[in-house]
């Protein structure tokens, strides 16, 4: 098949695509990122590129038509995804589209625990063979196992076993054993004993956090994070589940890119501590349910559909040497258990980080993301939901909305007279708005009188800021001549309308748990806000918009990514392990659409609070 080149800017990396290959086919095929919350289905039109030879491509689609304006194309603005290449072709990727480095979260509360590790390590020097004692080498090394832990030995890993003769003999009968519980996973010559790694894993939607762990003292020495690699095929979890669907080979895709992505930060870890990966004996890792399934190679297509069931809910160990994870070829990595369909792995860390499972206080967890998971309750009883808060949160379908990168106005103040003041991340000209922006913008519209409950834009307000363009209202935050990309930065109608549909959808998972554990807001102790939108929320205006309850600032803890922190809990004591095996037993989940309220509760959660008193609970 004929081939055509590609010529990216203003990278300048060149790749050869077969010919009517779209341009979202070759971005990747030349190991470059572009925004992409749909997956290249045409749906969030995000993809934007320009191109200066318009005879190079196809001609302009109805559903590019949908996305930009006639300007925009006559400027030669394109979606990726809907452009197929004819001819040899040069493609400008605009600053808007960029996927570039952004703030993640990758600390949150840190709880001490006892370190007990399932991996041990045991220095042993064994008595030679003889005539008189011609014991089996395995044998030989499990009695000697046996007396130093007073216990019995069940198996040695077939990796270790094959070369066994030839590591004892070769260290002269001095070796460390590496046990996983009852299992030899390792054999090395002289003592090692204080060389014993782990990494704990936080896989989420739009990044992978990883912290390495010194299983001797429990001590943190390296955190890594990027972006998922899996945001290539949809931003959302739902873009991936409907992509793995397609066939078997598209969830091995998915598997593949998430392993890839967790030996990178591994490897970058153990390079800034300075040990060899072959030291890491022990992986825990946490995520969603969905990441659970891409990560575990198992289909989630029932995930996706009525009544919304995982294959699994215990913990699942697996070798790393199996499914691809670089560390000691005898090391395994354990996925914490999950609760329910779209209550996963990581929402358990979490209320292992919080410890609210262990109190007496009344508390709520509140883990903010594409999909919120909410939990309420005590050491007596718990129940949990999950609400599909979507996107807006991480600027996901805003007009000019992106992830929190440098560029990205994150805070928004509005004065009575209408002016705005904001502030962007590495304080240079604003790109966009990150998710923490929007929220700041419709709160303070609400405050100014801008907007009404119904988040509809008032009639009366004389503003040059407010303007209407293809029959929608929209509000400017930066004009033109202040941003990096010449245009202006503006919230529309619709943007607001998305704020609305997130909010209400954790408002009402809030307001149903309350009224099945039968708690007023009063009765709430403590309000613990995870997860990296929630680490940058400002409070006042959270409460202002109806996204948390009316409750003091002096009870809210921001608790930043606890799923990470669970995770490596687990890694670092067996008791804390079997403890969040408990946690996925012992709360109860609520499906929140087969509620009989739920509909009622949702429609009353889509108007604004009214500012003198806030929305109660």
């Amino acid at each position: 098949m004929r081939e055509v080149t590609v010529t990216f800017e203003p990278e300048g990396k060149k790749v050869k695509v077969p010919i009517s290959s779209t341009i979202f086919y070759a971005i990747k095929e030349a190991g470059l990122n572009i925004r992409s919350e749909c997956g290249g289905k045409g749906i969030c039109g995000k993809c934007r590129v320009i191109i200066k030879d318009s005879e190079a491509v196809n001609r302009v689609t109805d559903t590019e038509k949908r996305h930009l304006s006639r300007s925009e194309i006559n400027l030669g603005y394109r979606l990726a995804c809907q452009t197929t290449i004819l001819k040899d072709i040069v493609v400008m990727i605009p600053e808007e589209s960029r996927i570039d480095v952004r703030k993640i979260v990758a600390t949150g509360l840190e709880r001490r625990v006892k370190v007990d590790p399932s991996v041990k390590k045991l220095h042993l020097k064994l008595p030679r063979p003889t005539l008189e004692d011609n014991r089996p080498d395995f044998e030989r090394l499990a009695e000697a196992i046996s007396k130093k832990t007073k216990k019995a030995l069940l198996e040695i890993d077939y990796q270790v076993l094959k070369e066994l003769p030839s590591i004892l003999r070769a260290a002269n009968w001095d070796v460390t054993v590496t046990l996983d519980g009852a299992k030899i996973i390792a054999v090395e010559p002289g003592d090692s004993s204080m060389n014993m790694f782990g990494f704990a894993v936080d896989i989420g939607t739009s990044k992978i956090v990883g912290h390495l762990v010194n299983l001797t003292n429990g001590k943190t020495i390296a955190i890594e994070s990027i972006e998922n690699p899996q945001i290539i095929h949809g931003e959302d979890i739902m873009t991936r589940i409907t992509f793995a669907m397609a066939s078997n080979k598209n969830l091995s895709l998915l598997k593949k890119l998430v392993v890839d992505g967790i030996n990178r930060i591994l490897s970058k870890a153990c390079e800034s501590a300075g040990i060899n990966s072959n030291n890491v004996y022990k992986l825990v890792v946490v995520g969603n349910t969905a990441m659970h399934h891409f990560f575990l190679e198992i289909q989630p297509k029932y995930l996706a559909l009525s009544p919304y069931t995982p294959a699994i809910k215990r913990p699942v160990t697996v070798l790393n040497r199996k499914i691809g994870i670089n560390a000691n070829k005898g090391s395994t990595t354990t996925v914490l258990p999950i609760i329910a369909g779209f209550v996963g792995a990581d929402a358990v860390a979490d209320v292992l980080a919080t410890e609210i499972h262990k109190s007496e206080e009344i508390s709520l967890l509140i883990d903010i993301g594409t999909n919120t998971e909410i939990f309420l309750g005590n050491k007596n009883d718990m129940i949990c939901c999950s609400c599909a808060s979507g996107p807006a949160f991480e600027g996901g379908h805003i007009k000019h909305g992106m992830k929190a990168v440098t560029g990205a106005i994150e805070k928004i103040r509005i004065s009575p007279n209408f002016e705005v003041k904001y502030e962007t991340i590495g304080k240079v000209k604003p790109k966009g708005l990150c998710g923490s922006a929007v929220l700041d913008a419709v709160a303070e519209m609400l405050k100014n009188r801008i907007i009404d409950k119904h988040g509809v834009f008032k009639q009366n307000i004389k503003t040059k800021r407010l303007r209407k363009e293809k029959k929608e209202k929209r509000f400017v935050i930066a004009w033109g001549k202040e941003t990096a990309t010449g245009k202006e930065i503006v919230i529309t109608q619709r943007d607001i309308n998305e704020i609305q549909l997130a909010k209400a959808a954790i408002y009402t998972g809030c307001s149903i748990l309350m009224k099945r554990k039968g708690i007023k807001t009063a009765e709430i102790d403590k309000v613990y806000i995870a997860g990296a939108f929630g680490s940058y929320l400002n409070l006042e205006n959270a409460k202002i918009i109806g996204l948390i309850p009316n409750i003091p600032a002096e009870k809210i803890r921001l608790v930043g990514n606890t799923a990470v922190v669970g995770a490596k809990m687990a890694l670092l004591s067996k008791k804390k392990m079997k403890e969040a095996e408990e946690i996925s037993k012992r709360i109860r989940y609520l499906e929140l659409a087969n509620d009989p309220d739920f509909g009622q509760e949702f429609a009353r959660a889509l108007l604004f609070p009214e500012l003198k008193g806030l929305q109660k609970f």
